[in-house]
């Protein structure tokens, strides 16, 4: 098995997303959700669980889609769990992540709504 690095802040699985992506990794995109995390993704839709997200990025990154980081908004943290997010750079809506810490103390996304249009956009 890959060992790949951990997100030891909330705010490093964005990056290690983007990294992961534009790679062609979707083992590696997976392996930042935790086991039984949910995807809202594709829209309209939900992705449960770390395979069938590692699946779905496999078939989304044969296309060679590019991602650039998006910096994020201020975390709210409340213990072990986190919301992270990042608004789009084409300002359409915004993307939330709940995180959660693990055992080691990295973070795994457990909820991940990538995209969210508001109604009337």
């Amino acid at each position: 098995m890959t060992e790949y690095e951990k997100a030891m802040r909330p705010e490093d699985i964005t990056r290690l997303f983007v990294e992961r992506s534009n790679a062609g990794d979707a083992a590696g995109v997976a392996a930042l959700y935790e086991e039984d995390a949910v995807l809202a993704y594709p829209p309209g839709s939900r992705t449960v669980g770390r395979e069938a997200i590692r699946e779905l990025w496999a078939t989304v990154l044969a296309n060679r889609p590019r991602f650039e980081r998006e910096e994020p908004l201020p975390t709210l943290l409340s213990g072990d769990i986190a919301l992270t997010s990042t608004p789009p750079k084409d300002g359409a809506g915004a993307r939330a992540q709940v995180v959660r810490r693990q055992p080691d103390g990295s973070w795994l996304r457990l909820l991940d709504q990538p995209e969210f249009v508001p109604p009337g956009r």
